[in-house]
């Protein structure tokens, strides 16, 4: 392909209703989502210490899993993933990089919508849906308190929330959270215990793995706690 064409199709501007979002996506047939799709099951299984299979998580509950009890755990051929992401700030950034690199190791398809302000967030998340992904990876602080307005209308659409928590979770939203990150929305404000350090790659890499982990295996509505 040529290296000006393979530039064009590699950003596209989306208009939305209210704002407009930026769409990434490829363009090779794998990133082609117009066909039909089956609901997606992991490919392995979760290692010892995941949960405790005789006592399954309620919702909301904060789960802790063995370091590597994830790791047997992959996305199925064809895996549709929506990256939502808001911010410049080099957390979102480490957190918006994690996922871009387990997509890639995984061949997983993945399309990026960036809401660029906070008058975006509503379209943006809106978009997001739209797209009719199996996850929706969320990275931003500031989607947190439109994400919690928002994934309640849409029970039928799963969210992954890396480095962040909705306070009050419904069944389709899933954390992956650590000392350190944690932050909750709701006017609550950035919690004392905020450390932007925290945010490295390594541990954003084990909570997309482990956050994915979780929703493939209908752990949904929980906080996987990473520390």
């Amino acid at each position: 392909m040529h290296s000006r064409h393979r530039r064009a199709c590699t950003t596209v501007a989306v208009v939305a209703t209210v704002a407009t979002v930026v769409l990434v996506s490829g363009c090779s047939s794998g990133d082609d989502w117009s066909g039909s799709h089956s609901k997606p099951t992991a490919v392995g299984t979760l290692g010892p210490g995941f949960t405790d299979p005789t006592a399954p998580p309620a919702p909301e509950a904060t789960v802790r899993p063995r370091p590597g009890s994830w790791d047997g755990i992959h996305p199925p051929k064809g895996y549709r993933v929506v990256l939502l992401t808001t911010g410049e700030d080099p957390q979102t950034r480490t957190l918006a990089g994690a996922v871009t690199t387990w997509a890639e190791q995984e061949h997983v398809s993945l399309k990026t919508v960036t809401a660029t302000g906070p008058d975006q967030f509503i379209s943006g998340t809106s978009r997001a849906i739209d797209l009719a992904p199996d996850l929706v990876i969320c990275a931003g602080n500031g989607l947190v308190d439109p994400l919690a307005l928002v994934t309640a209308n849409h029970l039928d659409r799963q969210f992954l929330v890396i480095g962040a928590e909705v306070a009050e979770p419904t069944e389709n939203v899933t954390a992956a959270d650590w000392t350190g990150a944690s932050f909750r929305g709701e006017g609550l404000g950035t919690p004392s215990a905020y450390d932007p350090a925290t945010f490295t790659g390594e541990r954003a890499g084990r909570a997309v793995r482990a956050g994915v982990a979780a929703v493939l295996n209908g752990l949904t509505g929980t906080v996987i706690w990473l520390d």
